[in-house]
């Protein structure tokens, strides 16, 4: 039996076709050095745990990054069923095509666009077995018994709401469990962080995180501005998310958070998740971008937080995320250079955290070499996401 591949239930032709980066094999390997029984360990801990990736966007992009836009106005992102199931992921928070959703015209976050891209991966998602939609903590616990991935669909920021709140509950009862304040331009709700006047949340974007709290929707602060971020964590009477980001002690720069943002996620009993996208989490110690510049910032929120508020949400794909950033370099605002910020050595890619597929199996492996223990990478690898969500979701 052939396995399914996205759109599989359309008729040839019925989807424009384009030729997409692979699931498997588009870097080399990365080389962990483990040994064979550190090897088994790490690859017991990864089967029997419940393994949460934060955030990523587990989908096919094209192996052409400029045909992007065409591919996005289809309105299909195709799902990387083969990736996934062989990623070791039990839950991953799938915050689709985000601000590169220019499905309808030429400017992201329009209502219309995230409602169809929502949708359409849904109806993908329900034509197969292996991968469900995951909405409550019931699911997650499916999810590991049975062996499937779990996808929890976000958005990295509200945007798209405007000033009506009950979209909120719009979009929650169409499957969303995880949102946004911000994205790098402010909104009704805050400012993001790519603002130059931190104006923080508004008046608006209180009562909306209330909403959140009520309707049990995870919030997350990884692109909103420092004020708006502390002010969400003072707002909420819920866990907060950081689901993909760094400490700004160890790479200086505005997409980094810094210590007092660290500290206000983590006193909510939120986590902060790790992120992986190029050119975002370096450090001075390994400032050319690998799965070593991550750990570095893995180690600084550990010793700051604790190791119960820290997990990883590596914000990789299938395909050339460098050159996605240069598609959509006026509408992303991401990167590690900065007006007299820190010099690093650019790359074409993440080694050690490239893709969806590989990136667990990778922290694994670095957590044994390191001498976690194993109730440590248990935790860190899902379980203190599993704890917030315990306080966040409806069983």
């Amino acid at each position: 039996m052939t396995a399914y591949e996205s759109y599989g239930y359309l008729e040839p032709g019925e989807v424009p076709a384009f030729d997409l980066a692979p699931e498997f094999g588009r870097v080399p390997p990365y080389e962990a050095g483990l040994s064979a029984e550190d090897r088994a360990r790490a690859d017991r801990l990864l089967r029997d745990t419940i393994v949460i990736s934060l955030h990523d966007h587990p989908v096919r992009f094209p192996a052409d990054m400029r045909d992007t836009p065409a591919y996005n106005r289809t309105g299909r992102q195709h799902t990387a069923f083969a990736g996934l199931r062989a990623s070791g992921m039990t839950v991953v928070f799938d915050n689709m095509m985000d601000g590169t959703a220019c499905v309808t015209g030429n400017a992201p976050w329009r209502w219309l666009d995230i409602i169809t891209d929502l949708g359409m991966r849904q109806a993908d998602v329900a034509h197969q077995s292996d991968v469900i939609v995951v909405r409550t903590l019931a699911d997650i616990e499916y999810a590991h018994r049975l062996g499937k991935v779990g996808l929890v669909f976000g958005l990295e920021a509200a945007t798209p709401i405007e000033n009506e709140i009950d979209r909120l509950d719009v979009l929650y009862g169409l499957g969303l469990r995880q949102i946004g304040i911000a994205y790098s331009d402010a909104n009704t709700l805050g400012s993001g962080l790519n603002e130059t006047s931190d104006g923080g949340l508004t008046d608006f974007g209180r009562r909306a995180v209330a909403r959140m709290n009520q309707l049990g929707l995870a919030i997350d602060v990884s692109h909103s501005s420092d004020r708006t971020s502390l002010d969400t964590c003072a707002t909420s009477d819920k866990p907060v998310f950081m689901t993909h980001a760094g400490a700004r002690a160890v790479w200086d720069t505005p997409r980094m958070k810094p210590d007092d943002v660290l500290r206000a996620v983590a006193e909510t009993g939120g986590v902060i998740g790790m992120s992986a996208a190029p050119h975002t989490t370096l450090s001075h110690a390994h400032s050319r971008h690998t799965i070593l510049s991550v750990m570095d910032h893995f180690r600084y929120c550990l010793d700051l937080v604790g190791i119960e508020h820290v997990a990883f949400g590596p914000d990789t794909l299938y395909g050339d995320h460098v050159g996605l950033h240069t598609v959509f370099a006026d509408l992303l605002k991401v990167g590690a250079a900065a007006p007299g910020g820190p010099a690093f050595e650019p790359v074409e890619y993440v080694d050690g955290l490239e893709n969806p597929t590989e990136n667990f199996a990778n922290i694994a492996a670095w957590l044994v070499a390191e001498g976690f223990s194993d109730d440590e990478i248990a935790a860190v690898l899902g379980g203190n996401i599993l704890r917030a969500l315990e306080k966040i979701w409806v069983r």
